[in-house]
């Protein structure tokens, strides 16, 4: 069990410390992967920001994924073709989803970078860092968002997984760090004794402290 998120964080960290150096940048998703991300960024003295992705969901299935759009000069929308026709999910109904959802983004945006802008991932190696992975197809959805950005090298890092999912997202990245991968996986939250929800306050706050750390 990991005691809390920055516990996971400083063990993922520990496990990242080869990587150190170079053109690093360390992408959490938010919320939960933030201050894991924060404690991954210290141990290797890398920026900290944030990848802004939300799910697309289906229609009467609000927890069921159908692909996701992704933040960026020009949001990228990835769809599963097949959970798209398997769903009956109509144009309109993906398109008000992007739109509701890009407007959550825009809120998070605002939130947690405010006037500062993105940083720039083409040419570096990015970690991208959460506080697990489940289903893993937010996960997936950032991985080929950023195929596209121009990263040099994609690391996922993450604390737990389940082993099957991990395979699929190692055919989607360069590399993947994952400290444990139980069977059964049960949920994410399992693997904790703290798994409380992060606030956007606390998002904030990693990233200035992750700033003023490089200051």
């Amino acid at each position: 069990m990991f005691a809390d998120r920055t516990d996971a964080g400083r063990r993922l960290g520990a496990a990242l410390s080869g990587r150190r150096g170079g053109s690093v940048l360390v992408l959490a998703l938010p919320r939960g992967g933030v201050p894991v991300g924060l404690e991954v960024a210290r141990a290797l003295d890398a920026p900290l920001d944030v990848l802004l992705v939300r799910k697309i969901t289906a229609p009467a299935h609000p927890e069921l994924a159908i692909g996701a759009v992704v933040d960026g000069s020009t949001p990228q929308l990835l769809l599963d073709d097949q959970l798209v026709a398997a769903t009956g999910a109509t144009a309109e109904h993906i398109a008000a989803e992007k739109a509701r959802q890009l407007r959550e983004i825009e809120r998070r945006r605002q939130a947690y970078r405010g006037t500062r802008p993105a940083p720039e991932i083409r040419g570096r190696t990015v970690i991208v860092v959460d506080d697990g992975i489940a289903t893993g197809a937010t996960m997936r959805i950032a991985l080929r968002a950023l195929a596209r950005s121009g990263a040099a090298r994609v690391i996922v890092a993450v604390p737990v997984a389940p082993p099957d999912v991990l395979e699929l997202i190692r055919a989607e990245a360069d590399e993947a760090v994952c400290l444990r991968t139980p069977e059964p996986f049960h949920a994410v939250g399992f693997h904790y004794d703290d798994f409380d929800q992060t606030s956007d306050e606390e998002v904030v706050r990693a990233l200035a402290e992750a700033g003023r750390g490089r200051d």
